[in-house]
């Protein structure tokens, strides 16, 4: 009992110590992403919290999954470096006697990434396309920041004003570059005001301005001068809701549509706990380290296997989107391989025989060490007399 709950504080200290730190570089990296979008355009400055947030929750499945296995191997390998581990063994005891604590510690994260990964992932994918949508549903001026030169839906039409009033009906100094069969268009006015008719068309009725016409490389523009100059604001109706992707749908829906993107978006969330749970055992025999060498090999490879891990089943993912394998063949096949490589190394770490054993290193260690301590033992006794 002494000991479950000493290793159970430690798992839970180095736990902390690592989600705090892995999510600080999460939170950090996705930041950086959404303002870069922000900057270009892509999405409402005013959403950049909301957006960050939803990414946050769609990657916290694998910051949690990575933690308890960091945890979990640092907490095996300090054990070892300090030689607690040879005494764990001279004294009679297994290597299986952690596993109990160790699901102890890693059970609830398993459950918690199983709940993330079913039921709040989609809800904040599905979060984060609504305000995408949203924003680029907008009117083309609704969009355009003062300052900067943005693109319409339509992709014919390049905005430019230099202020606009708080709801962005308003905006004055405009410039307007469109793209028609007649050749470029561009059209300078001091102020401009977004009006609607009575369908539901926007335009935007612009005051005071000047018109150039014409194709590029031709000394054939057209300019004239006008106090109001009215054109149709292109606008894209909202699609909220309307070709939804897979990954956005709640785990309700991805079990009533058979196809294959849902089956394979229903095997990637079903596999994080999984994977979660797999990785918290392989960290027992994988943390094995030599006492009298560094640890930070142990450390790469465990992330290379992480890795790896991740990778082999977002391959699986993509075999069954492409319609390469079936549901019901391809979920299974790489967890029942990585339960048996845990297995596998938690039979070759309880080899007592084995060179590699703690043991087998204690008694190599001792013997090579032998003729040093008998040389040194005249010594001693000589100094003492």
């Amino acid at each position: 009992m002494i000991f479950r709950r000493a290793l159970q504080r430690e798992l839970v200290s180095s736990a902390g110590a690592t989600f705090t730190v892995l999510f600080t570089i999460l939170v950090t990296w996705t930041l950086i992403r959404v303002l870069g979008k922000a900057a270009g355009g892509k999405v409402d400055s005013a959403d950049v919290l909301a957006l960050i947030a939803f990414a946050v929750l769609d990657n916290l499945p694998t910051i949690l999954t990575l933690t308890t296995f960091i945890s979990v191997l640092a907490a095996v390998t300090r054990s070892y470096r300090d030689s607690e581990m040879v005494v764990w063994f001279a004294s009679g005891m297994s290597l299986r006697r952690w596993i109990l604590p160790v699901l102890t510690f890693g059970l609830p994260i398993a459950v918690v990434v199983g709940v993330l990964s079913l039921v709040v992932t989609p809800w904040a994918q599905a979060k984060r396309l609504e305000f995408v949508q949203r924003f680029e549903s907008r009117e083309d001026l609704k969009r355009v920041a003062p300052g900067q030169f943005r693109e319409s839906s339509s992709a014919d039409r390049v905005f430019f004003v230099e202020r606009s009033s708080g709801d962005a009906t308003v905006v004055q100094n405009v410039f307007v570059n469109s793209q028609d069969k007649n050749g470029t268009s561009i059209v300078v006015a001091k102020e401009g005001v977004i009006e609607t008719d009575a369908k539901g068309g926007q335009y935007l009725v612009l005051s005071n301005g000047r018109r150039y016409q014409g194709k590029p490389g031709q000394a054939d523009f057209q300019s004239m001068e006008f106090e109001r100059y009215k054109m149709r604001v292109a606008t894209r109706a909202p699609v909220l809701g309307t070709d939804t992707p897979s990954n956005a749908l709640p785990t309700a829906v991805l079990l009533q549509v058979e196809n294959q993107y849902t089956r394979a978006e229903l095997l990637d969330r079903i596999s994080a706990p999984i994977i979660c749970l797999v990785l918290m055992l392989l960290a027992i025999p994988l943390g094995f380290v030599n006492p009298r060498a560094g640890s930070s090999a142990n450390m790469i490879l465990a992330l290379l296997i992480f890795f790896t891990y991740l990778n082999l089943n977002k391959l699986m993912e993509n075999s069954v989107k492409r319609a390469k394998l079936d549901f019901d063949v391809a979920w299974w096949p790489l967890h029942l391989a990585a339960a048996l490589t845990v297995a596998g190394l938690f039979a070759w770490r309880l080899n007592v025989n084995h060179r590699w054993h703690p043991l087998a290193l204690l008694g190599a260690w001792k013997r090579r060490r032998a003729p040093q301590l008998a040389a040194a033992t005249p010594l001693v006794k000589a100094e003492a007399e």
